[in-house]
């Protein structure tokens, strides 16, 4: 029953913490970094869609560092309309891994697919990406200056928020072609010796002993208190029930029936037998069996 005892909080606890860490990861698995990285306007010899046409388009990138969906969420030329045009949900396309690219042609053809908007760039003065609440705005660009034709206007860096013209278009791929340091180089020049990474690696593990042993304690307790609070009106009930209230009547007539049981329902008995021989004088000739077995004349 210890055993027992000792086990279930400790599932709990483990049930509560794969419970926690999955929330973090859903959230983290959200829309919150998707952002407008390239559009061109004026498409004349640029990319062509799956239709062998040229079109304007919109490039969508995933700026998080964990994968996320555009499914779900609208795009919009008009503020005034967030919801314009919806993005379908449950098709592989929409999925994008970390820094994974979209490209949306603005055609106003939304029958050809679900990358074909149902407006098109002509006199826009706004681009927009709603989540799927169609409430909450992720990122907007304002399409100033003249758009001369296959010449991009696109994002500079992920960091900021500033935009440029640009002839070398990039659809499907970082705006900034230059070497960049790898994540492992920045770290290696932020931390030559290694000791930020043995820090964080430390509060991290120790971190998360803390939250599993404060889990456990608070679970464990909450358990003993609902056993407490079981246990206590059963014991009250058969306290009640083992110590009845019988009125003097009672007890006098069971102490009678008592009595008469003990003393009255048997006679006094003797145990003694005594076997007497009868002494009788009997004599064949005289017997009537004789006489009877004759025939009478």
């Amino acid at each position: 029953m210890n055993m027992q005892n000792k086990i279930t909080p400790l599932l709990s606890g483990i049930i509560f913490f794969l419970l926690f860490t999955s929330g973090f990861s859903g959230l983290a698995q959200g829309t919150s970094g998707l952002r407008i990285n390239e559009i061109l306007v004026n498409n004349v010899s640029n990319y062509e869609d799956d239709y062998g046409e040229r079109s304007p388009w919109i490039e969508i990138i995933n700026a998080s560092h964990s994968n996320a969906n555009i499914g779900g969420c609208y795009l919009t030329n008009d503020l005034n309309d967030p919801k314009k045009y919806w993005i379908p949900v449950g098709t592989a396309g929409t999925a994008m891994p970390p820094e994974g690219y979209v490209i949306f042609f603005a055609d106003n053809r939304p029958t050809r697919g679900i990358f074909h908007l149902n407006f098109d760039l002509r006199g826009s003065k706004v681009i927009a990406l709603y989540d799927a609440s169609g409430k909450t705005l992720l990122d907007k660009v304002e399409l100033t200056g003249i758009h001369k034709p296959d010449t991009a206007y696109a994002r500079v860096s992920l960091e900021g928020n500033e935009w440029k013209f640009t002839t070398h278009t990039t659809p499907g791929s970082d705006n900034d072609y230059s070497r960049k340091l790898t994540a492992g180089e920045e770290f290696v020049a932020i931390d030559p010796y290694g000791v930020g990474m043995t820090a964080i690696s430390m509060t991290v593990v120790f971190s998360a002993l803390v939250i599993l042993f404060v889990a456990f304690t608070i679970i464990f307790r909450l358990m003993n208190r609902k056993k407490t609070e079981k246990v206590k009106p059963d014991v009250a009930v058969t306290l009640v029930k083992e110590v009845p209230v019988i009125s003097g009547e009672v007890n006098a007539a069971i102490a009678m029936a008592l009595y008469l049981y003990r003393n009255e329902t048997h006679d006094l008995e003797n145990t003694v037998l005594t076997v007497k021989k009868v002494a009788r004088t009997y004599s064949p000739w005289s017997s009537k069996i004789y006489t009877l077995r004759k025939t009478p004349r």
